[in-house]
């Protein structure tokens, strides 16, 4: 934006006038470069100035672009580089000394470059930039075009040079790091390989550093876990871990300041230490070179501290320090000597060979520059004299064609020559300078300066300056110093707002003429003086910051007011503004630079917030206040920024400078630009302040941060300007001629004031001993001097003191005698009755006075009151703050018991609430860790279920009686407490819920078991805490009981009339901490303010109470019983202590004169006194006793309640001793927790590592594959070329057959001979003294080796060298093929070497690949053995066991004291072992026991054999068909019903109500089958009967049928036939014998035939119920399986590995 503003600025400039830059004055900030033998160059501003060392003649190049940023030059090829500093940077190669551009370089850089450099031999150059990108470039300058870059973020460097030797090496230097960059090269691909180098600590020792990334010596920890990298354990997991180091591990090294190459390609590294290194430029390694000390005189000894600039030379290298001396560093093999070389005045920055050897360039820190040549005899010459500082004013001297003056703000005063800027003469006035301004009427000059005073100094004598006058007016800096026209008058502003009119004659000696006050913020002083009037018009533009807006005063001087100064003027200096017309306006808007034109009374103004200079008309009549200015011409400026106007001397140009750097002339009137010129850029602020000659041909701009001098001359300049302002220079010559011959014969004979001067040599020497001891200044007694503005005051007060000194006596002498009258009247007053009396007031005879002293006490009072309640309020809201987090914010408060007779206290535990988010955590967890119980339970349940239902219900009655008795009883953790590791259990609190230390593996258990140890913690101290509160009370309790019992004991001691103390017990401040924040009457120190009504209110409460203490005297009644009978009515019990019989008033009398009745009253009188001792003995016993008893109660119960405290602190120890156990698991797992992030931190990083490896070797195996490539291309045309050039050797004889064969041998020879190359010799002084000889080739040195070889052949190519007899069209023939013939040996030979160099190329990117394999193997291999210690550190958890103390004796010593291959596992484990062996060992002796019983049963079994066989076969058809029964559905609802025992339980309910409504049908049917019953008996009955009739009939026929048979049978052979019929009619004749007998057989077997199906059915049913049971039993088992392979799975066992 600001360029193009610049840019924009251009078309406006017409009329054919333009200004151009003769010369620019200014000196190096940077290092100052040669650019050939003879030449040296530095930028400054937007310029870079070449200085030829011989005739000092300056040559300038100004940058298109604004400032110059850095800079670089090539001496070979006599180049300049340099960068411009705008947005996005350009970098410009110019050549010398035409100084016509070569090439543009555009980057991608952002900001600006800081570094460039070019490369000893070659086109390359090397750039390197800043913020934000961090980047090293290297360009090939010539073809405009980057080669590689390469980006290092943070990396700030300071220093870059490339090897002279080796363009290949270059080297990069901070002050904290060093880094060698090798450029590789592979045809046109480069690329950068940075190598840092390990610089020793600041000792010069160095440091073994272990590798970060895989630390092989990390000590190895068996208690607390791996041992990670500091990496790990600061959670880094990025980049940035590959760095890390903590500030303890962070060691100083050594920081370079500087360093320079070596002819054998080391490094010379000079250190702020005072160190000097060399490093190896191949192997990088460091050595520390040691320093030769040699003994010279202690006054001669200087401490070296550290080189600030290192430039080689033969058998060493010269260094320069901070003292202003060169030393030259004498090095052999490992040390080295110092030795001085030169001194110079200043300390030097910066040093440089020429680039032949024989000068050397010395720059100072100020910027001058010095040339020492070397040779018989050396010299020392200053070509460049610089400042002290940049310029802060510069003036012409009049009239500006010749001399003009510069000052700087250290007070330095130069007189230069214009034409070539030469300096004539210098002076310093030692004091801070702030303006300059040179008389148009003498040849002098005012300065104005910091402390207040204005120097006048004398240039009569150009070469010797010299200070003719002082004065010092005010103790406030002068800000301006302003000459008239016509240098009549000087007018001075000062910082506090105070313009000084001064006669700027010297012949007056620069009389004061006085003052007047402005604003203080005064911006510029405008003066209008012409040659017609006799007036000069002042004004004054000052700002208005918080309306925004400006003010401009305007008053008048005529040209007489020297001569009548007293008469403008009052005694204090001040001039009348009634009489110099002073008048006042302001503008709406804000203004920068506002001038008075000398025409028709306008102004012309600066906005400095809007781009616009503005024309304001002044009114024409007279006014009072402040008037308003509106603008009257507004034109729009291309300049930005805030910007200062001049007028011409003829005042007809209005010349404008702003923060953009560019200088405009524009027309008054028109306001139009005419002419114009960036001098100057928007980077370094713009333009300070410029002078125009009184001709107008003299232009001189000074910048404002650049530090650049620029004077510009017309180009073209003539017409109408240029007569009208020569014109207008001559009248004003001609008129101030007179006045300038007078005041310069004046000056020339003014003596030199005496001031504190020096010239340039003495000022060198005061600064330097300044800077080196302050100690050794002489201060004198000089008499302060005082301003002049003080001393018209002072003599204003005398003048007024000694004019008014009677009437002030008579005034004193009145206020005396007055005094002493008030004096009396108040004594009087004072002896006055109180209505009588005055106020005190009313003797105020000020009493406004007296009303004005009061209010500002009462606002101090208000104030200090404010102040104090400020104090108060905040040391309360500190109370508040500290109350509410130690007090309020605790739910349980801190409090502390005490004993009564023992020093035993006891204390509770402060508690706070907990929040709602730890309440919310925990009750996850509860909630966590009963679900996991319930889960555990069943699964429990389901593993152990039995396979009968018998056993079911009663594990389950079981299991109901179990959960019954644990609702009744408090859960407890089923650990003991050695393995529970904590007394926790003791205080009643639930552990049940916390997991085994041995199973906690995984995050969030470790966490959920942290959240309920806190949990216990938390209980244990609530339940301490409630004992401590019941202990509390009791003591509550027991105070109060002794307070009761005291008042008692009070009362005996009373009666009994001893001095015993009674023992009260109270609370202490401890017990009752509350009692802390309130504060008591008695704390309060301070006297208590009492208000006055509080005093009325306490005297009317006296008052009252006296009324009634007189009343009460009055009553006489009262006083009678308390005279009588002590006030009571009736005597007590308790009041016999104090009766006493009164005596018989005879008692006085002696014994001989009492009466009989006397006697008997005496004899009475002593019965009753004794009878009243004995009443008082008796009492007085009784007394006694209840005083012990009530004393020995209250010791009793002290006593119990200190032994209850007592158990209590024990009580206490053993919570404290919990919370510590608990404290301790809860840090042990903290600490697992911690490791395991460590863990987790190291294998993201790892993994992280192992990603960037994976790219990089993707990175890496590209550019392998892609430079394998190349060499294979660019191989096959190599060979193609070699095979061409064997080609063109075999084909030659064949190309000439045609000519005879000796010619043919003769030119054959000739076509293998080659010119021989005469190489340069050098001079052998130059050889001898130039460090690096000869340079190595480069493309561009082969390119003129080929040329010069080209030349050479071309003398061989003369015809004089052609053989007899040959015809000479063969002979060019002949030439023209050597020549191609050596034309192609050339490009053979660059192939060859680039085909060699591109080979190394693949072979390093070969190497890189393999590296990063290995560190990609290398990462592998560390998350294998990460990954088994994280899984070996899940598996060795660090466990908490409480022991018992005391000591165990062992018969045998045989312990075991390495355990490190040990495990730790619960003693449950060992002892179920032991109780499964000897089950299974009781197992073993049972089945040998039955082994015995088998062999037995064996032949018991056999016989059974056979029948199970022949039942085997229809059992197996009878179990396949039960086996290939259907899976019911009771049984699907068995295993898919999640609640089938409801399922069964409803289904037993509607069994039973079935069973019921059976049971009532069954009733009936057996009441009914009973009826049927009798019914059958009966007839069962009958049937008996007709069956015994018909078994005896039976009998009698079988009886016949048995005799009939024997006679059959005997019969038998012979009536075979007839036996047969006689059967047949026997079984036809009785058949209903028959019948019965087969129904009774019938019935029989019927009943046996169902008795057998039931049973067998019964068998059948319940075979297939076995075989049911027996698969499910099996599934089951296989089941169980299944649920311990995963319980196990995600609960380890504690094996050993």
């Amino acid at each position: 934006m600001a360029q193009g503003r610049e840019r924009d600025e251009g078309p406006h400039s017409a009329g054919g006038a333009s200004l151009s830059v003769r010369w620019v004055q200014g000196f190096p900030k940077q290092n100052v470069h040669f650019v050939n033998d003879n030449t040296i160059c530095y930028p400054c501003g937007n310029y870079v100035i070449f200085i030829n060392i011989e005739t000092k003649k300056k040559t300038v190049l100004q940058c298109s672009n604004g400032i110059v940023g850095v800079m670089a030059t090539n001496i070979r090829c006599e180049v300049v580089a340099f960068s411009d500093r705008k947005l996005k940077p350009l970098i410009y190669i110019y050549s010398f000394p035409g100084l016509t551009r070569r090439t543009k370089l555009k980057g991608n850089i952002l900001l600006d470059y800081t570094l460039l450099s070019f490369s000893y031999c070659g086109t390359y150059l090397a750039s390197y930039s800043s913020l934000p990108e961090f980047e090293l470039a290297l360009w090939n300058w010539e073809s405009s075009i980057i080669l590689c870059r390469k980006s290092q973020p943070g990396m700030d460097v300071n220093q870059m040079s490339f090897n002279p030797m080796n363009w290949r090496q270059l080297c990069l230097s901070s002050p904290s790091t060093v880094s060698v960059w090798t450029i590789e090269r592979s045809n046109q691909e480069h690329c950068f390989r940075a190598r840092s180098v390990k610089l020793p600590l600041e000792d010069g020792s160095f440091f073994n550093e272990t590798d970060v990334v895989f630390p092989q010596s990390l000590p190895k920890d068996l208690i607390y876990g791996p041992v990670l990298p500091l990496s790990s354990i600061a959670g880094l997991v990025g980049e940035e871990a590959e760095t890390f180091r903590p500030k303890d591990d962070l060691y100083p090294l050594l920081h370079p300041t500087m360093h320079c190459w070596t002819p054998t390609s080391d490094l010379y590294i000079g250190c702020e230490e005072g160190h000097l290194l060399m490093i190896n430029g191949n192997t990088l390694q460091v050595t520390v070179l040691n320093k030769i000390e040699e003994e010279s005189p202690l006054e001669d000894r200087r401490n070296f501290i550290s080189p600030v600039t290192l430039v080689y030379q033969k058998e060493g290298v010269l260094a320069s320090g901070i003292d202003g001396f060169v030393y030259s560093f004498i090095i052999k093999d490992r040390s080295y000597m110092i030795e001085d070389f030169l001194e110079i005045e200043r300390p030097v920055e910066h040093m440089a060979f020429s680039p032949n050897y024989t000068m050397l360039l010395i720059q100072t820190d100020k910027g001058s520059v010095y040339i020492y040549t070397f040779g018989k005899e050396p010299t020392l010459n200053k070509v460049l004299d610089a400042c002290d500082g940049k310029f802060q004013a510069i003036d012409f001297i009049t009239p500006g064609t010749q001399y003009f003056m510069t000052l700087t703000h250290s007070g330095e005063i130069c007189v230069w020559w214009l034409e070539d800027c030469a300096c004539v003469s210098k002076i310093y006035l030692n004091t801070l300078a702030m303006v300059l301004a040179c008389c148009p009427s003498s040849l002098s000059a005012a300065v104005g300066t910091e402390d207040g005073s204005v120097y006048f100094i004398s240039v009569y004598d150009k070469e010797s300056p010299q200070v003719v006058h002082k004065a010092f007016l005010s103790e406030s800096s002068v800000q301006h110093v302003v000459y008239d026209q016509q240098g009549i008058f000087l007018l001075v502003g000062t910082s506090e707002g105070k313009v000084f009119i001064i006669n700027a004659n010297s012949s007056s000696s620069f009389q004061i003429i006085g003052f007047t006050e402005v604003a203080k913020d005064i911006l510029q002083i405008s003066t209008v003086s012409l040659l017609e009037t006799d007036i000069v018009k002042v004004m004054v533009l000052s700002s208005l910051p918080e309306a925004g807006r400006s003010r401009l005063e305007m008053f008048t001087l005529p040209t007489l007011l020297p001569q009548v100064s007293t008469t403008f003027a009052d005694e204090r200096g001040r001039l009348k503004d009634e009489i110099i017309h002073k008048y006042l306006y302001e503008l709406e808007h804000a203004l920068s630079s506002a001038v008075l034109g000398f025409q028709s009374n306008q102004i012309y103004g600066f906005c400095s917030q809007v781009p616009y200079i503005c024309s304001y008309l002044l009114p024409e009549e007279e006014h009072t206040g402040i008037y308003i200015l509106k603008p009257y011409k507004k034109v729009q400026s291309r300049q930005y920024g805030p910007g200062l106007l001049y007028l011409s001397s003829h005042g007809l140009w209005l010349i404008t400078i702003a923060k953009c750097g560019i200088l405009c002339i524009r027309d008054v009137y028109t306001l139009e630009t005419f002419a114009w010129c960036r001098s100057h850029s928007h980077q370094g602020h713009g333009i300070q302040s410029m002078r125009i000659s009184m001709d107008g041909q003299n232009i001189l701009v000074n910048g404002r941060d650049d530090g650049t001098l620029v004077y510009l001359k017309w180009k073209r300049f003539g017409g109408h300007l240029a007569s009208e302002i020569l014109d207008y220079y001559q009248k004003l010559l001609i008129s101030l001629s007179s006045a300038m011959d007078k005041e310069n014969h004046y000056l020339s004979t003014t003596p030199k004031v005496s001031v504190d001067l020096g010239s340039d040599s003495e000022h060198t020497k005061q600064k330097a001993s300044t800077d080196l001891s302050q100690d050794e200044l002489v201060l004198t007694d000089v008499k302060k001097e005082i301003p002049w503005i003080q001393q018209k005051s002072q003599e204003a007060i005398k003048k007024e003191v000694n004019l008014f000194s009677k009437k002030r006596k008579e005034i004193k002498q009145g206020i005396k005698s007055l005094s002493k009258t008030i004096l009396n009247m108040m004594e009087e007053n004072d002896k006055l009755e109180n209505i009588a009396k005055l106020d005190q007031q009313e003797f105020g005879l000020d009493l406004e006075e007296l009303e004005r002293l009061h209010d500002e006490s009462q606002e101090e009072v208000a104030k200090i009151i404010k102040d104090v309640e400020m104090h108060n309020l905040a040391k309360s809201y500190l109370a508040e703050l500290i109350k509410e987090e130690c007090w309020n914010s605790m739910a349980v408060k801190g409090q502390a018991l005490k004993c009564f007779h023992i020093p035993c206290v006891v204390e509770n535990f402060p508690m706070k609430a907990r929040t709602v988010e730890e309440l919310k955590e925990l009750e996850r967890v509860l909630q966590q860790k009963k679900i996991e119980a319930e889960c555990l339970k069943l699964r429990k349940e389901i593993v152990e279920a039995q396979s009968g239902v018998k056993l079911i219900k009663q594990r389950h009655e079981e299991d109901d009686e179990e959960e019954e008795e644990e609702d009744k009883t408090v859960k407890y953790s089923n650990l003991p407490n050695y393995l529970l590791g904590s007394l926790s259990t003791d205080f009643g609190v639930d552990t049940s819920l916390l997991s085994s230390q041995l199973e906690l593996h995984s995050r969030e258990e470790k966490i959920n078991q942290i959240i309920l140890l806190k949990d216990i913690i938390y209980k244990v101290k609530t339940v301490f805490n409630n004992e401590f509160d019941a202990a509390y009370k009791q003591k509550e309790f027991e105070i109060a009981r002794v307070k009761e019992r005291n008042v008692r004991i009070r009362e005996i001691i009373l009666d009994l009339e001893l001095e015993e103390a009674v023992w009260q017990p109270e609370f202490e401040d401890c017990e009752k901490p509350e009692r802390m924040l309130v504060v008591q009457d008695e704390e309060i120190t301070a006297h208590k303010h009492i208000k006055p009504w509080h005093k009325a209110k306490e005297l009317m409460v006296n008052h009252e109470k006296e009324h009634w203490l007189l009343i009460q005297d009055a009553s006489t009644r009262l006083r009678a019983l308390m005279d009588m009978m002590g006030g009571v009515l009736e005597v007590k019990k308790e009041d016999i202590l104090r009766m006493v019989i009164p005596q018989p008033a005879f008692m006085a009398k002696p014994d001989a004169v009492w009466t009989e009745e006397e006697r008997k009253q005496f004899k009475d009188y002593e019965k009753k006194v004794k009878e009243l001792n004995e009443e008082r003995d008796k009492y007085r016993k009784s007394l006694e006793a209840e005083l012990k008893k009530l004393q020995n109660s209250i010791q009793e119960s002290t006593q119990a309640f200190d032994e209850h405290l007592k158990r209590l602190f024990e009580r206490r120890v053993k919570a404290e001793m919990v919370t510590n156990q608990e404290e301790l698991k809860i840090s042990n797992l903290a600490f697992s927790l911690l490791l395991d992030e460590e863990l987790s931190s190291r294998e993201k990083f790892l993994n992280n590592y192992l990603t960037r490896k994976q790219h990089e070797k993707s990175q890496t195996s590209e550019a392998v594959r892609k430079s394998r490539e190349d060499l294979d291309v660019y191989k096959e045309h190599y060979d193609n070329l070699l095979a061409e050039d064997k080609v063109m050797d075999r084909s030659f004889k064949k190309e000439f057959s045609e000519i005879p064969g000796h010619q043919v041998d003769i030119l054959y020879k000739l076509f293998k001979r080659r010119p021989r190359i005469s190489k340069q010799k050098t001079h052998s002084e130059t050889t001898s003294v130039v460090p690096f000889g000869e340079l190595p080739g480069s493309g561009k040195l082969n390119k003129d080796a080929f040329a010069q070889l080209m030349k050479a052949m071309d003398e061989l190519d003369n015809i004089s060298n052609m053989p007899e007899g040959l015809d000479p069209l063969v002979w060019n023939h002949f030439c023209m093929t050597r020549r191609a013939k050596v034309e192609n040996e050339q490009k053979v030979k660059q192939k060859a070497a680039d085909l060699l160099e591109m080979a190394t190329f693949l072979q390093k990117r070969v190497e890189e690949e393999e590296k990063v394999q290995q560190e990609i193997e290398r990462v592998f291999h560390e998350l294998i053995l990460l990954q088994e210690e994280k899984v070996r550190f899940q598996l060795n958890l660090t466990i908490q066991i409480l022991l018992k103390q005391g000591q165990v004796e062992l018969e045998n010593f045989q312990l075991v004291l390495e355990y490190s291959d040990a495990i730790l596992i619960n003693k449950n484990i060992i002892e179920d072992l032991n109780s499964v062996i000897r089950t299974q060992g009781q197992k073993k002796v049972a089945s040998m026991m039955e082994s015995k019983d088998v062999h037995k049963r064996i032949l018991q079994i056999e016989w059974e054999h056979k029948k199970m066989e022949m039942e085997r076969e229809d059992l197996n058809q009878k179990a396949w068909d039960i086996q290939m029964l259907f899976f019911s559905r009771d049984r699907q609802k068995y295993l898919n019903e999640p609640n089938y025992e409801a399922l069964i339980s409803i289904q037993i309910g509607i069994m039973e109500q079935t069973i019921a409504v059976l049971d009532k049908t069954h009733k009936k049917n057996v009441e009914n089958c009973k009826k049927l019953l009798k019914k059958l008996g009966k007839f069962s009955n009958q049937k008996d009967i007709a069956n015994y009739a018909l078994s005896c009939n039976l009998r009698e026929e079988l009886v016949a049928v048995s005799e009939r048979k024997d006679i059959c049978n005997a019969m038998e052979s012979r009536f075979c036939h007839v036996g047969q019929a006689g059967l047949e009619l026997l079984s036809s004749s009785d058949p209903p014998t028959s019948a019965n007998q087969t129904a009774g057989i019938t019935g029989s077997k019927l009943t046996c035939e169902k008795i057998v199906k039931e049973r067998y059915e019964n068998m059948m049913q319940q075979q297939k119920l076995t075989n049911i049971s027996k698969q499910q039993a099996e599934q089951i088992s296989i089941l169980q399986t299944e649920v311990e392979r995963l319980r196990m799975k995600t609960f380890p066992a504690l094996v050993p590995m």
